[in-house]
């Protein structure tokens, strides 16, 4: 079933006048009841129009280069001022300090230096003290990204306050319970007052969740937007090897935490590696779970390496003959790139980067990883189509919206 969101149509030619959107009723009738042509005072509305606040939230690393194209967007719209809020989720002083860096994106105004921990703690504490920040900061809308517990928790601080929440990249769904984001994911959408989605599955997904076409904007990746606007910045660091190489991602704890898994797979790299050298930027998480369980390369030409920030990583992904992951966003991003993709799980939420990308779904079992590998060597690197709206724009819908919605 093809869908078309009340938003998509309105996105084509920037000087066309636009309705608004997500309103109970059309710009016409708002003029009909009023008894005038309100369009004609547009204008000086716009000069007379209050500032509206606006508060990101970022809790993961993978957040903030889905806020960072918002931010910079936001720069052609003076009425409105962005408010970046770090909860600290995921905090690493040096690597943050990078990360803002590479994305051109200002430290965040507000910390909230939750720091890790069981999920009820986390997400308690992120509740609470975005409460007293929406509290203090009186904002007129909030935006989450992505399915971290950061995000549930500001969406329903927010909304217990009665301030609209928008999320962004809604409506993803693997359809597997066992997964922290999936449960994140599908209560966040549920609360949430604008839904911005980045693949007609995702809107599908939706609207068989019984929610209402006037609450979904279909809008691209914003991913896909940061990868655009820094990739001719990445290309200037130097490349991982002059021979075709190979990247390791893996950080999930179905693949990390479980021993016989993880030793399982790193046979199987080493065996990769024999055919295709392999750097394997550790996450911390991973490499934990290494020193303590004592893996080491025995064979093979597999690089273990310290983690990478946002353009390094981006150049190295840029530049592989085929990346092995177990992430969400690098699916898009090897997507985008034309990078054949192994994903060392059984499920995924962004399926479209299967039928329409350069992903294939290898779980963790080795034949079918191997299997996945022998397949990804005669695709070599290729130019697919990308899904609709994955043209670096995602930003620009996502802000006409949002200006519409406060006006």
């Amino acid at each position: 079933m093809q869908f078309t969101s009340v938003a998509e149509g309105r996105f084509k030619d920037k000087n066309k006048p636009r309705n608004p959107v997500f309103l109970g009723f059309t710009q016409r009738a708002k003029e009909k009841r009023l008894g005038l042509r309100i369009s004609s005072f547009y204008p000086l509305l716009r000069k007379m129009k209050k500032t509206r606040k606006i508060v990101f939230v970022a809790g993961a690393r993978p957040n903030f280069p889905k806020i960072a194209p918002l931010l910079r967007e936001m720069k052609a719209y003076p009425n409105l001022r962005g408010i970046l809020v770090h909860t600290g989720q995921h905090y690493d002083a040096l690597m943050s300090k990078h990360q803002f860096r590479d994305l051109g994106i200002p430290t965040p105004k507000e910390n909230l230096e939750v720091g890790s921990g069981l999920h009820g703690k986390q997400t308690a504490l992120v509740l609470e003290r975005m409460e007293e920040l929406l509290i203090r900061r009186k904002p007129d809308l909030v935006v989450v990204v992505g399915d971290v517990n950061s995000t549930i928790a500001a969406a329903l601080a927010a909304k217990k306050l009665h301030i609209p929440v928008a999320h962004v990249e809604a409506g993803l769904r693997s359809r597997d319970w066992s997964m922290p984001e999936e449960i994140n994911r599908i209560a966040t959408d549920s609360i949430s007052d604008f839904l911005f989605t980045h693949c007609q599955e995702a809107n599908q997904n939706l609207l068989n969740e019984g929610v209402s076409k006037r609450r979904i904007a279909y809008v691209g990746n914003v991913m896909i937007d940061t990868l655009f606007h820094m990739l001719p910045k990445a290309k200037k660091y130097s490349p991982l090897s002059s021979e075709p190489y190979g990247l390791i991602t893996l950080h999930r704890p179905s693949n990390v935490d479980e021993e016989e898994v993880l030793r399982r797979l790193f046979r199987t790299f080493e065996k990769i590696s024999e055919d295709l050298p392999l750097f394997f930027p550790m996450h911390p998480r991973t490499a934990k779970q290494f020193k303590e369980k004592k893996l080491l390369p025995k064979k093979g030409r597999i690089h273990l390496m310290e983690p990478l920030t946002y353009l390094p990583f981006l150049a190295a992904m840029s530049d592989a003959e085929m990346v092995l992951t177990d992430s969400g966003g690098i699916q898009e991003e090897t997507t985008a790139l034309g990078v054949p993709c192994l994903t060392l799980r059984n499920n995924s939420e962004r399926m479209v980067t299967v039928y329409e990308g350069t992903n294939q779904l290898v779980g963790v079992d080795p034949k079918k990883i191997l299997k996945g590998f022998d397949k990804a060597k005669r695709m070599k690197k290729q130019r697919k189509k990308k899904p609709k709206y994955w043209d670096g724009k995602a930003s620009q819908r996502i802000l006409r919206v949002m200006d519409q919605a406060l006006a």
